[in-house]
């Protein structure tokens, strides 16, 4: 997992601040995995990619978490009571538009099946489905996304996880390129000589042919590629963390991925979904506590943090489109490979 856009930039320690993880995957958070079930079955090119935050059950004991919407053009379910009360109590779900739909049923039988209580004498469960549109490539017509496909994407999350054109990602666009999942992470040393990890994994089908920038260098996309005079199509950033942040930290951080698609050449456009949510894994929540103590981190020890989070995922954005492979679409499309252009372009 460690083969990545760094195989082929060799300025990147002067470019980054920051040291990778052991992986330079979200799974370097402890208890983090990630799981892809890919459908390319008649005219579909799509997916979906699970992130599970550890392995207990979520919806008795969640994660802190925060959000930011850096541009609203998008259909995901669960945001809402995520901002309002902080926290993820279901697998995080990635797919396309049209998918939203079969995820977020999955994810509440999935709940009621471990909690038959919900919706009963207890709350009803809060599932978090992310989405961008792949109908470019996929047909996305077609309804390809299953309630089966998300559970076994779920039963299939594992620390090693594949990147490119898989789950999710499979009929993404990026910059013109060949969209994809991606993924990387960075180290925080406190002053003290404690150690975080901030891990990003990225569903990337968003930017302008033309305006993508590797290490501040600007790639052009293959004249064979496809032209398209604005920058739409989505971003969803998943940022985790072993540092013990409240959800109003987390949100914090949050905001820091539209610093990285900015330094990628992004400006946001008018119709991108442009979302970014954040969670940490350090303090165990209870919904059967009276009282939560929780660890939180000083104030003003955050700001490596925010550093670490524009980083990540950016560079969890090249390290997809470095891992994609080039995919006919259902109309005939066949989107050029970043990693063709950087063989001979970035030294």
């Amino acid at each position: 997992m460690n083969f990545s856009i760094r195989s082929v930039a060799q300025d990147t320690d002067s470019w980054w601040d920051l040291p990778a993880g052991t992986a330079n995957t979200i799974a370097d958070v402890p208890g983090v995995r990630v799981g892809h079930v890919t459908c390319l079955e008649g005219t579909a090119r799509t997916g979906v990619t699970a992130v599970v935050p550890h392995d207990a059950d979520l919806f008795r004991y969640p994660v802190s978490a925060g959000l930011a919407v850096l541009n609203g053009f998008g259909k995901s379910a669960g945001l809402l009571q995520l901002a309002e009360l902080g926290r993820i109590e279901t697998p995080i779900l990635l797919t396309n538009t049209f998918g939203v739909a079969a995820c977020t049923t999955a994810l509440i039988r999935g709940a009621i099946e471990q909690n038959p209580e919900i919706g009963r004498s207890r709350a009803t469960v809060n599932p978090l489905v992310l989405e961008c549109n792949d109908g470019r490539v996929s047909d996305i017509q077609a309804l390809a996304v299953t309630e089966a496909m998300a559970v076994e994407a779920i039963s299939a999350a594992r620390p090693e996880f594949a990147q490119g054109t898989v789950g999710a990602g499979t009929g993404m666009r990026t910059f013109g390129f060949a969209g994809a999942i991606g993924s990387a992470s960075r180290r925080v040393a406190l002053p003290s000589g404690r150690e975080h990890i901030i891990g990003a994994l990225v569903l990337s089908n968003f930017g302008r042919p033309g305006d993508l920038r590797v290490l501040g260098k600007r790639i052009a996309t293959p004249k064979a590629g496809p032209s398209d005079p604005s920058d739409k199509g989505s971003v969803i950033v998943i940022y985790a963390t072993d540092a013990p942040l409240d959800s109003r930290q987390l949100s914090r951080l949050s905001r820091r991925a539209g610093a990285a698609l900015g330094r990628l050449g992004s400006y946001w456009g008018d119709q991108s979904g442009d979302i970014a949510i954040a969670f940490s894994t350090a303090n165990r929540l209870s919904i059967d506590s009276e009282i939560d103590t929780v660890d939180r981190l000083g104030e003003a020890r955050l700001e490596p943090f925010l550093c670490a989070a524009v980083e990540a995922a950016e560079e969890a954005v090249l390290n997809g489109l470095w891992h994609a492979d080039a995919l006919t679409g259902y109309d005939g499309l066949r989107l050029p490979v970043l990693r063709d252009q950087l063989s001979s372009r970035v030294t």
